[in-house]
């Protein structure tokens, strides 16, 4: 069963998580070995992406903003993989944009005249929003475990994942209109439909004040909080492995709806769920997850094929 193979795949060194398990099969970028990000596979089906410069706080620097974009992209199209763990190595989950790099990137305001300038910005700033918009892109769920700070871009990063997991000790924090901007890379768009009270997003935007985890927990910005991260990345890889037991066929084919649903109106979400399940629905996997009900299997010890 799914839920005894990831049992066993946590309990080492006194327990709980061990990244390096199952790493055999690595992800590269095309110039080689990633740099900003770390990727091993901790259990079958599952693939743990780190952020890996804890020296400097996890913070998002040049190579982040492309790797980003190249690993998930990867991700999305690997047969091997059904969920996807994310989360930051050293002491804090992200210091958010490493602003020696915005500085020098948006200085540099290639063009004749403000137009082309601007142009040029323009360009930039969709650039960076689309390393965030590749978790929604990809097909496969993306639990995202924080620990310690996750500020600035840290949160536009989270809000655009699937799942949120935090430690006691986390906290968040919409940082950008302390360096005087507005969060332009998905915060203001994506936070609103996170938690319910558009007063209290208004007020986090606005006031930059931190959030504590406790707070987080109790308006849905994450739906568990662990004592520490040991216990965190357990629970996260635990909740994977339930996640990869399914048919990938449901799972991906419900991200997809529920993001789609969430843009949308009920009529069109409707309408789309039919068009998409007048497809799906002659998958083998149904009668395979029904000839297990019936024989009191659960869906864990069904053996469904890759997609």
């Amino acid at each position: 069963r799914m839920s005894f193979i990831v049992r066993s795949a946590v309990i080492k060194n006194q327990g709980l998580w061990s990244p390096a398990l199952g790493a055999s099969r690595t992800m590269s970028s095309a110039g080689g070995s990633f740099t900003a990000l770390s990727v091993t596979h901790p259990a079958n089906a599952v693939t743990h992406v780190e952020l890996n410069w804890p020296e400097k706080r996890n913070a998002m620097g040049r190579a982040f903003w492309s790797e980003m974009i190249e690993c998930f992209n990867q991700i999305a199209v690997d047969p091997e993989c059904r969920v996807v763990i994310f989360s930051g190595a050293g002491k804090i989950f992200t210091a958010g944009i490493d602003l020696m790099h915005i500085t020098s990137e948006f200085l540099k305001q290639e063009g004749d005249d403000m137009a082309r300038k601007s142009w040029n910005q323009r360009r930039i700033l969709s650039k960076y929003q689309d390393t965030f918009s590749v978790f929604e892109k990809c097909p496969k769920p993306v639990i995202v475990a924080i620990h310690g700070a996750c500020i600035g871009a840290g949160v536009d990063l989270i809000t655009a994942c699937d799942i949120r997991l935090c430690t006691k000790d986390a906290w968040f924090q919409v940082k950008e209109v302390d360096i005087g901007l507005a969060a332009d890379v998905g915060t203001l768009q994506r936070l609103p439909k996170v938690i319910g009270s558009r007063s209290l997003v208004n007020e986090l935007a606005l006031t930059a004040r931190k959030m504590y985890s406790d707070e987080a927990k109790s308006c849905g910005l994450v739906s568990k909080v662990f004592p520490d991260k040991e216990a965190m990345m357990a629970g996260a890889l635990e909740m994977a492995g339930e996640i990869a037991g399914r048919s990938p066929v449901a799972v991906q084919g419900t991200k997809i709806n529920l993001i789609y649903s969430r843009d949308h109106s009920v009529p069109e979400g409707l309408n789309y769920m039919a068009t998409w399940n007048m497809s799906m629905l002659q998958t083998h996997d149904i009668m395979k997850a029904a000839q297990a009900a019936m024989e009191k299997k659960s869906p864990e010890e069904v053996i469904f094929s890759k997609l």
